[in-house]
Order: C-alpha cells, then structure tokens, then sequence
C-alpha cells in the first residue's frame, strides 16, 4: 500500500475547508493519529478521522486521536507549492503502528493517510515521525502544474 490523498480532501481544499497557513497566522490546526492497520483506508472512502484500528498504547503517552502536528507553513519553489510539517515525537510510548492519518483538528477532516512501509515499533522509548524534506520534490503536501 502506498500513501493515501483522500478524495474528499481533493474537493475540500478546493472549496477553501482547509487553511495550512501557520496556526499562529490563523491557519488551521492539523493532528496525526497511528494505526494498526491501513485496512479500511481508501481514496474515495476516507473523509475523517476514526478509532478504527487505531493504536492503543501499553505503556502511557498515546492518546485517541494522536497529537497535534506544528505546521511549518505553506512556501512555493520551481512553480510548485508545498506544506511542511515539523517532525512529530510520540515520547515514551509502548506501541506498534502500520501508518498515520493527518486530520484538521477541529472538524476530524481526513488529510493524508500514510503508509509506513511495514509495522514500526517503539517499546518504552520514542516514537518518531519524520516528514521528507521541505522543498519542490519531496514535500509531503505539493501541488504544481499538472
């Protein structure tokens, strides 16, 4: 499975529901939430955040619903524009996880669903998101000329 870009959040973005201008700036805020599984996680099927097949942590530190992410800003280069988010650390976790969900934090809006690759664990230790670089051809968010 790869990553997932939500068909709803396609549509949402073009009708203005999401602003990813820094909070400070009056942008929204977005959370990431860990799963288990990706099963049930679809392009045309995935609109919001969910407890299904959501982590739960043996030890302490995870919540429902994961955390809120810092949204580094929206930036443009080579005609391409990009959103950043800073790297996210779940501190002193005891869980596994197969991937992410990204949502707006009021409005529970799916964003992006990630896909990890394969099953990653932190026992007692920390668990660690770490978003691609920055720029026109990595950024996990890019939009450009079609």
């Amino acid at each position: 499975m790869a990553n997932i870009v939500p068909d709803s959040f396609k549509t949402d973005l073009l009708k203005g529901t999401f602003n990813f201008d820094t909070a400070g700036s009056g942008g929204n805020t977005f959370n990431i939430a860990l799963y288990t599984s990706q099963a049930g996680f679809s392009a045309a099927g995935t609109t919001a955040y969910t407890t299904t097949n959501e982590v739960s942590s043996v030890g302490t530190n995870y919540a429902a619903g994961g955390q809120a992410l810092t949204n580094n800003g929206v930036a443009i280069s080579s005609n391409v524009a990009y959103i950043d988010f800073a790297d996210e650390t779940f501190s002193s976790v005891t869980l596994a996880a197969t991937g992410a969900l990204i949502y707006k934090d009021t409005s529970n809006e799916a964003v992006l669903v990630l896909d990890f690759g394969g099953t990653k664990t932190a026992t007692n230790g920390d668990f660690v998101i770490q978003f691609p670089t920055a720029n026109s051809t990595d950024a996990i968010i890019r939009l450009g000329d079609a």
